[in-house]
């Protein structure tokens, strides 16, 4: 929620014109190499699905029937494996297990009439199906992606509190940084910040190195994945000019963690990790952008030290004034403790967790267009 231009954006700029947000997902068209390209690329996106039908269901018998004749046998091997989920909003059917059993029979029925058999061993590759109502009306997905987008495969390793791969990328985006300029985060925890900019700076296609439901999926062509990858290679930018992306904490094993993660992800030489308290945060170059997800202070106890550090940010960040800053947490009096209101904020989700994105806008170099 709240980065569906973000995904948008990214789908125009892959070279599908026709993605359009809406509340909580992006619609775009596209063959099999779209399937493979988007889960590819998208990184502020979680996952890829396909819409196989949508229809009015305010009976079981109504989402039995048109579940029945959607066109499951084209899609699914008969050794599939489709476990059903389910959601259901403002609908009539209210019962999700009830809607997931009843769409799971019918997924099978439709299989019977090609495959000419009763049971299905489930043995075969992933097929996971949604079965979403809202509004009493039905829609029916299947998951090309598995896991989620935000498992990029690179963080193996596990930090309090971690900032998702997918957020951390928007992040980055918003800040609208480039890597003609200087980004930091000095609260970087185990560098995921960082790394996803170090990414975006070599144009790395964030899920070369993982795998998809849908890569072993017969429907799909080896050769459309074989060629997807092949393109996302080739795009890596491995002579770009780098200005600084770096990342400090006072946490040593977090930014073991980091120093990790970034090799894992093929940026270790793009990004440098130092341990400094947040108060001793400085830098000799005049212009940069701070992007940063500090503690919330959401756990008892822990009210007290959230807003002594924020005070804490507020003076360093004050010694670089031609800087910009990007601070993203939940707490709802976040400007009063900086002693500063943002430029701009936006309404952004850690998980379940609403948050705000702070934004704090500097000054441009001279002679970069766009100046705030």
């Amino acid at each position: 929620m709240g980065l569906e231009a973000l995904v948008a954006r990214e789908l125009h700029a892959l070279g599908y014109p026709d993605a359009r947000a809406a509340n909580g997902l992006v619609a775009f068209g596209g063959d099999w190499s779209a399937v493979a390209r988007a889960n590819l690329w998208l990184r502020t996106g979680e996952r890829v699905l396909i819409r196989v039908g949508r229809f009015a269901a305010r009976t079981f018998d109504e989402l039995f029937d048109q579940t029945k004749a959607l066109p499951w046998d084209e899609l699914l091997p008969e050794d599939a494996l489709f476990p059903v989920d389910g959601k259901s909003h403002d609908s009539t059917l209210t019962s999700v297990p009830a809607c997931q059993a009843v769409a799971k029979k019918a997924v099978v029925e439709a299989l019977k009439r090609r495959y000419k058999r009763d049971v299905f061993a489930e043995t075969g590759p992933r097929f996971r199906i949604l079965v979403a109502l809202d509004k009493d009306v039905a829609t029916l997905t299947l998951d090309t992606t598995g896991i989620g987008l935000h498992k990029r495969g690179y963080r193996t390793l596990t930090a309090e509190a971690p900032l998702r791969e997918t957020l951390a990328a928007a992040l980055v985006s918003l800040a609208r940084w480039s890597p003609d300029r200087v980004l930091a985060d000095p609260l970087c925890g185990s560098g995921t910040i960082p790394i996803e900019a170090a990414l975006i700076a070599r144009n790395r296609a964030p899920g070369l190195s993982r795998e998809f439901d849908s890569s072993t999926w017969p429907v799909i062509p080896a050769t459309v994945w074989q060629e997807a990858r092949a393109e996302a290679e080739a795009a890596i930018d491995r002579d770009v000019s780098i200005l600084g992306i770096s990342g400090s904490d006072r946490d040593q094993a977090a930014l073991d963690m980091a120093r990790y993660h970034a090799q894992r992800a093929g940026v270790a030489s793009d990004v440098t990790f130092e341990r400094r308290a947040v108060q001793d945060f400085a830098s000799r170059r005049k212009y940069g952008v701070v992007v940063t997800n500090p503690p919330y202070g959401e756990r008892l106890g822990e009210e007290a030290e959230a807003t002594a550090l924020y005070r804490e940010m507020s003076a360093a960040f004050g010694r670089l004034e031609t800087w910009s800053f990007f601070v993203l947490t939940s707490h709802p009096d976040f400007e009063r403790h900086f002693g500063r209101v943002a430029t701009r904020k936006r309404k952004l989700y850690n998980g379940r967790i609403r948050c705000d994105l702070y934004q704090y806008f500097g000054p441009l170099p001279a002679g970069v267009p766009g100046s705030r």
